[in-house]
């Protein structure tokens, strides 16, 4: 798919969406359930897959109906179901289907909620779909478009959804995500489970906004809102559910012990921290990182982890990637210093075959190399090529490890 946006400038922005060629192969033979944060593109993604299409979303109450009689045209090549997990039984409905009539037409399923979790009832869609998440604009995506340098300066200030990214104002931003939020919260929370207390989930948001790249626990952030622990973290799991926020957990071969350990929490919305540009240049990162190997879960169907690594004497290194149960790499950020980080060569030291990268948001000179593998690189050219750098070490790497 093709997002164009017409600015004031003479120029037009294009950008092309990496996941249409695949999810157009898949839908030839399994339902696709494309899933992500609200206002991704994946309305607009879906429609681009065919030059004639059927749309329905379960929110217009016309569309409901027509959804309830299943009269849509079985000669289109293509039938979009958007929002369909609003609907009772959506899972039982829409194998009916599968079953009974079979593919084509072709069965596209959108949603901004997690489809795989969202009312975990009725009978399963097990082998007959493919999931793919659609996550905002990254360097790597809007490369083709967008000058690397830039496309991380945009990140950083307006985030990577399509509409704010391409037009790259700042003041449309500051408006575009006070209603983005809203309609999440008080739309799509209230739809997805019975929730009274928004304001208070809202200043969980605000609260979260300011300690991106911190541990969080959950009993100072219960203090903070004067509530119990297990509802906090239940708000948590909802804002998770939502794409508003993903969870980056501490590294531990005991997977329980990881689990007691506490997790950080980043936003989709990369231009939303408020605690430091250092914090926002993270965030960036760990956006790129978590889209790419959700790339690599539902396209390859490679097992991946995203964590961060914390020993008991205080030393930390930003994110570790998991690849098949495998460190593959082992990344710090910084804003700009050049010297490499202390942490990350003691740290690496555990983890032989994982490589040591640091990268850097404003690096003045080229790529470092030192002698025990590690280097420091400029992030935006390493962004613009993460596949490479992340993809390029999964199931084939292992196999040679």
């Amino acid at each position: 798919m093709v997002l164009t946006w017409e600015g004031a400038s003479a120029h037009t922005l294009r950008v092309e969406r990496a996941l249409s060629a695949r999810i157009r192969a898949d839908l030839k033979e399994r339902i696709v359930l494309l899933t992500g944060p609200r206002q991704a593109g994946k309305t607009m993604l879906a429609r681009s897959l065919s030059e004639v299409a059927e749309y329905y979303n379960f929110d217009l109450a016309e569309h409901r109906l027509r959804l309830a009689e299943k009269s849509w045209d079985r000669e289109a090549p293509l039938i979009i179901f958007d929002e369909l997990h609003k609907k009772r039984d959506w899972k039982s409905w829409l194998k009916g289907i599968y079953d009974t009539e079979g593919i084509p037409p072709s069965l596209l399923v959108t949603g901004s909620a997690r489809l795989d979790t969202h009312r975990r009832v009725g009978d399963s869609l097990a082998g007959r779909y493919f999931r793919y998440r659609l996550h905002p604009l990254d360097v790597a995506e809007a490369a083709g478009s967008v000058e690397q340098n830039e496309a991380l300066a945009r990140l950083m200030k307006v985030g990577g959804f399509p509409e704010p990214f391409l037009r790259g104002d700042e003041r449309f931003y500051k408006r575009w995500r006070q209603t983005h939020l809203d309609i999440i919260l008080r739309q799509d929370l209230v739809d997805m489970e019975s929730i009274r207390d928004i304001q208070s989930i809202e200043t969980l948001v605000e609260l979260l906004k300011h300690r991106v790249g911190s541990p969080i626990s959950y009993a100072s952030l219960a203090r903070d809102l004067e509530r119990d622990p297990k509802t906090v973290k239940r708000w948590l799991d909802l804002l998770e559910n939502l794409y508003v926020v993903f969870r980056v957990t501490p590294y531990h071969r005991n997977i329980a012990r990881a689990l007691l350990k506490e997790p950080k929490f980043y936003f989709f919305d990369t231009g939303a921290v408020l605690s430091g540009e250092g914090a926002r240049f993270e965030n960036v990162v760990a956006s790129a990182l978590r889209k790419e190997l959700d790339r690599i879960e539902d396209v390859e169907g490679d097992k991946t982890g995203l964590h961060y690594v914390r020993t008991k004497d205080g030393k930390e290194v930003d994110f570790l990637v998991n690849l098949e149960g495998n460190p593959r790499l082992l990344l710090e950020t910084k804003l700009s210093d050049p010297v490499l980080s202390p942490n990350l060569e003691a740290l690496g030291r555990f983890y032989p075959k994982a490589q040591q990268l640091q990268l850097v948001c404003n690096l003045k000179g080229g790529t470092r190399t030192f002698p025990g593998g590690a280097a420091v690189r400029g992030a935006a050219s390493w962004l613009a090529q993460i596949e490479k750098g992340v993809a390029g070490q999964g199931a084939a790497s292992l196999n040679k490890a």
